[in-house]
């Protein structure tokens, strides 16, 4: 076997151990569902829970609405003509729908460098910092669904403006969020989790 056949195999062989799921878990209206199919989010969510005190079903709901649990979840493209394509919406990416500015922001306060949005634990990790600069700023508590989505949605000084009073959309996605989290937290409460 000569030696370019060999480096491309092994190459072949690291990337496909290394990259973990991109795709959706199967059943994305269970949580119980959701967490035993994937125990590296059960993981994730419990360490953020610890550290930063937001519940595993806001930011369930929350990441459901930003990726539905897609790892490189990205803006679709803008089209000119309705053909050319012109680049994204914008530079969100990955679980949390992070976009470039504020990723780099918590990734710098939090000295956090190698810090990646497609991966659930600092998707989350960004999430809990993100939540709790909401309720330190606009005063919204941790739980509060509804609120922290339109936060998030609309960054912080957006949401103090009230700017999501404009989008009857947004509120309807923003009251949705708050629905499912309600049927995420009873969910969880009524399934077997390994401790």
């Amino acid at each position: 076997m000569s030696k370019t056949l060999r480096a491309l195999i092994i190459v072949l062989l690291v990337a496909s151990c290394g990259g973990g799921q991109s795709s959706a878990p199967r059943n994305l209206d269970n949580a119980c569902s959701i967490l035993k199919e994937r125990p590296q989010y059960l993981k994730a969510f419990r360490k953020v829970e610890r550290k930063w005190g937001v519940p595993m079903h806001v930011m369930m709901a929350t990441i459901h609405q930003e990726s539905k649990f897609v790892a490189d979840a990205r803006t679709p493209f803008k089209y000119v003509l309705g053909v050319i394509p012109m680049g994204r919406q914008s530079s969100a990416y990955g679980y949390s729908q992070a976009l470039d500015g504020t990723w780099e922001e918590y990734r710098k306060d939090q000295n956090r460098r190698a810090a990646r949005r497609n991966r659930i634990n600092d998707a989350t990790d960004f999430m809990g910092w993100y939540f709790n600069q909401t309720r330190e700023r606009n005063g919204v508590s941790l739980a509060d669904a509804r609120n922290q989505y339109l936060a998030y949605h609309e960054g912080h000084t957006g949401f103090s403006r009230g700017t999501y009073n404009r989008k009857a959309w947004l509120v309807g996605v923003a009251a949705k969020v708050d629905a499912r989290s309600s049927m995420y937290r009873d969910q969880i409460n009524g399934c077997r989790l390994r401790r």
